[in-house]
């Protein structure tokens, strides 16, 4: 054997670097399924099932394409092939492949490059590491537009992208006379919701993924979340049906709602592409294009298409670059010095605060919940709870279907839990429970009053904001774009008892909800 091509879960692209020159008389494919894989963190049973699908999906299209594939499924009973992890399969299919080369498209974890590195060291073969050309923005690109910045803004890398690559410019302009049109995006639905909400595109389940949840419903039964809902899809063909349908349904009122939401209601108008996006069953170009071209057709307005290409062009592109840049001590960052362990409703939902129960229903139900409600509820609550921000992380690595090591930490521990220290966000994304009473319903059917810091029925965001605020005064007081909420603080100082039965309830929250680790086990 000449090379053996390693493909991991989320780099699903048989146009991707790995493919070059590739000769079926020379060379032939290594996929695994590893127990490792999916219990490193407590995944949720939809990510399994959709990592697996994709995965064996893209395992019989290499072999109808006349490639030989070396493939390890996962066992229903865990005993049937000992928990291996993916160094030791890597490791034992060498010794009997004899492969000249190993050949990887950069992983997206640095965990993953890291065993792949090892193993090939260990085994005494060369490991060639080629460039993801799925990305709009090498990581040698990246490194070359930080080196010597004193920050690095995503505002000013996003247009530096949109002028490279002639994304919704107008000469040397941005079509609209400006980069972006946030003030348009941010409308709540008011007291009549959301009006003839658009059918989500689904999938018909086929063998291959029958298989594999019943895999799933046998071998991770103790795991987080449902399997009763999936419409998500697990080949490029759906995966490029799936972007078409939301172009066609779906972007022309993404951009007006896209920060609202909505009791019941976990999608609204919402893409669910980055699931695709990151297994790379669909491309950011493709993507952008579509988006561009529903513009330019007069079929979607600007502040939907701008806002879509700029959390792809722009976010995604982003974070992906300060994760290679900073990795791996970015991991072990922790600039508020958070220590506290999530509580168990981020496991079950098992609470009394509609917005976090609401939210955590869409997680458990589907994998999935958008981005206010990932930013501005569930990471929210955890920065006020003073959850460690790398715990976040791995929470969230469990039980998001889209997540993948590269684009969850920078957005966790970073822009959610302020816990590189402004790398990413340049200031703390927290607010009281009003933020949330604004764009949505969910404050109306809630046991707790959002306008209260303190009492049985105050709303614990409320409290455990003006706490937080007041635990890190010193290190928030100096941020330019923390002056109001600042100021507002030093007049509630100026009232120490108030500030004092607010400090009191946030501890009572804390001690009431604990995880208590020897419960749960």
């Amino acid at each position: 054997m000449r090379h053996l091509i390693i493909v991991t879960g989320d780099q699903l692209d048989a146009r991707s670097s790995a493919f070059d020159d590739f000769d079926a008389s020379l060379d032939a494919v290594w996929m695994a399924e590893t127990a490792e894989e999916t219990t490193h963190v407590w995944n949720h049973k939809l990510r399994i099932a959709l990592f697996l699908s994709a995965m064996r999906h893209f395992r019989d299209e290499q072999l109808q394409a006349g490639h030989a594939v070396h493939y390890h499924e996962l066992s229903p009973r865990a005993g049937d092939d000992g928990g291996a992890g993916f160094g030791e399969i890597l490791r034992h299919d060498i010794s009997t492949l004899k492969p000249e080369r190993l050949i990887i498209c950069e992983p997206g974890d640095y965990r993953v490059w890291q065993i792949m590195q090892t193993t090939a060291d260990d085994c005494g073969v060369e490991l060639e590491i080629r460039a993801d050309r799925h990305f709009y923005c090498s990581l040698e690109e990246f490194r070359q537009y930080a080196d010597g910045r004193k920050g690095l803004l995503l505002e000013f890398f996003y247009r530096h992208l949109r002028r490279k690559h002639n994304v919704l410019m107008d000469g040397k302009d941005p079509e609209g006379g400006q980069w972006n049109f946030d003030h348009d995006n941010r409308e709540s639905f008011g007291r009549g919701g959301p009006q003839s909400l658009p059918k989500q595109k689904s999938f018909r389940m086929d063998d291959i993924s029958r298989g594999v949840f019943d895999l799933v419903a046998s071998r991770f039964a103790d795991h987080p979340g449902e399997l009763k809902s999936f419409s998500l899809p697990v080949t490029r063909r759906q995966a490029t049906a799936f972007l078409k349908h939301f172009i066609q349904y779906i972007l022309p009122d993404f951009g007006r709602w896209e920060d609202a939401m909505w009791t019941d209601e976990a999608f609204l108008y919402h893409s669910r592409l980055s699931a695709p996006l990151n297994l790379k069953l669909i491309t950011p170009q493709e993507c952008v294009k579509a988006a561009v071209d529903a513009w330019q057709s007069g079929h979607a307005p600007l502040n939907s298409v701008e806002g879509f290409v700029r959390q792809i062009l722009g976010w995604r592109e982003f974070i992906r670059g300060v994760y290679w840049l900073k990795m791996p001590e970015y991991a072990d960052r922790n600039h508020l010095d958070h220590q506290q362990k999530l509580p168990s409703f981020f496991w079950d939902g098992e609470t009394k605060m509609n917005c976090v129960r609401q939210s955590m229903q869409h997680v458990l139900k589907h994998g999935y919940s958008h981005h206010i409600q990932r930013l501005m509820v569930l990471g929210n609550f955890a920065q006020l709870w003073g959850a460690h921000p790398y715990d976040f992380h791995e929470w969230h690595m469990a039980m998001y279907v889209d997540a993948v090591d590269w684009v969850s930490l920078p957005n966790t521990l970073g822009m959610s839990q302020y816990g590189d220290g402004g790398v990413v966000g340049t200031k703390p994304y927290c607010s009281s429970g009003n933020y949330i009473n604004k764009m949505s319903n969910f404050c109306a059917d809630c046991r707790f009053n959002y306008k209260k810091k303190v009492g049985e029925d105050a709303c614990p965001f409320t409290t455990l904001y003006w706490e937080f605020m007041d635990r890190h005064y010193d290190k928030l007081k100096d941020n330019p774009r923390m002056k109001f909420p600042m100021k507002n603080l030093e007049k509630l100082r100026t009232r120490p008892e108030e500030l004092q039965s607010i400090v009191d309830r946030a501890d009572e929250l804390r001690t009431m909800w604990r995880f208590d680790e020897n419960a749960a086990d």
